[in-house]
């Protein structure tokens, strides 16, 4: 029997506390318990009792760590302490949302790749340098540390590690079980608004900026952009990299993608003359380049985010 080690710290996400209980909790092979530092455990909105302690972890074979209210918040040296030795005795160890920081915090995602939240994933990258933190992806499997992203991609992360167990087909009979696909197309990156970096304010930009949102169906050209901003192209570039931190095409093209999501979640019209209303020379440079911001074909978001 394979022992699942859920532990409960306060301000628990009551969302992704109950993910590994109900997918694993179901699959045969498994025996989860909720362990904590303390037996009573603050979920915010109730308060939870933990059958088990901290030292439930040393006989666990898995450690999932669910994200809390407040990620970054420390956490105790003695959870820290706990995760370390389970660690170190080679326990799978998983994290959930923000329980990637009380990860990080042992320092058991050092030099390793890894996921959170994509809310939080900038918070993660600036406190713990040593960690390259992926925003896009639903989870990171690093072997013996796992990471996920946000609520419904702790389900993923779960689903994954059953087929890792036992098969893809008691992986997919969890997944039935929890209504969802086995796999999902695309990672994070579809769920994130894509806000385009304003210009700052009172700069030479924002009058070129406003013509390039309302001109982005049109074919331009870089030459016709500085012309219509009054500056030579090598001026344009400079004043775009300085405060944008990018090309004009580049900023353009983002344009352009904002508003083909627009179209694809609110009306019916083709892929293709989506391509063509947004300014793309051809429907396979609209697909490349959609997929590439996105993260998944405009197909696959429309399916996601149609209204």
């Amino acid at each position: 029997m394979h022992t699942v080690a859920v532990l409960a710290l306060d301000q628990v996400i009551p969302f992704d506390l109950s993910t590994p209980l109900e997918v694993f909790g179901r699959t045969p092979g498994y025996q989860v318990r909720v362990c904590a530092a303390e037996p009573h455990v603050d979920a915010g909105r109730f308060t939870l009792t933990a059958p088990w302690g901290l030292d439930t972890l040393e006989d666990a074979d898995t450690v999932i760590v669910p994200g809390t209210e407040h990620g970054a918040k420390p956490v105790s040296p003695m959870v820290l302490d706990a995760l370390r030795g389970a660690a170190a005795r080679g326990t799978r160890v998983a994290s959930i949302c923000a329980g990637t920081f009380t990860l990080a915090a042992a320092g058991l995602l050092d030099g390793l790749r890894a996921t959170t939240h994509w809310l939080a994933a900038g918070e993660l990258a600036r406190m713990y340098p040593t960690i390259s933190v992926d925003p896009d992806v639903l989870y990171v499997d690093n072997g013996q540390i796992l990471t996920s992203a946000g609520a419904a991609a702790g389900l993923d992360l779960c689903l994954h590690m059953i087929r890792r167990d036992l098969g893809s087909e008691a992986a997919a009979d969890a997944a039935r079980r929890s209504v969802v696909p086995l796999e999902r197309e695309g990672g994070q990156a579809q769920f994130i608004p894509h806000e385009l970096p304003p210009a700052p304010h009172g700069s030479t930009l924002e009058p070129v900026l406003e013509w390039l949102r309302a001109n982005a169906g049109r074919d331009l050209t870089l030459t016709e952009i500085a012309r219509q901003s009054g500056m030579s192209t090598r001026t344009l570039l400079r004043r775009f990299r300085d405060q944008l931190g990018s090309t004009p095409l580049q900023w353009l093209h983002r344009v352009r993608i904002s508003q083909a999501q627009h179209l694809l979640e609110t009306t019916s019209e083709s892929v293709d003359h989506i391509a063509s209303l947004t300014g793309f020379g051809s429907p396979t440079a609209f697909r490349d380049r959609f997929k590439r911001i996105a993260g998944v074909s405009p197909n696959a978001y429309r399916r996601s985010f149609r209204a």
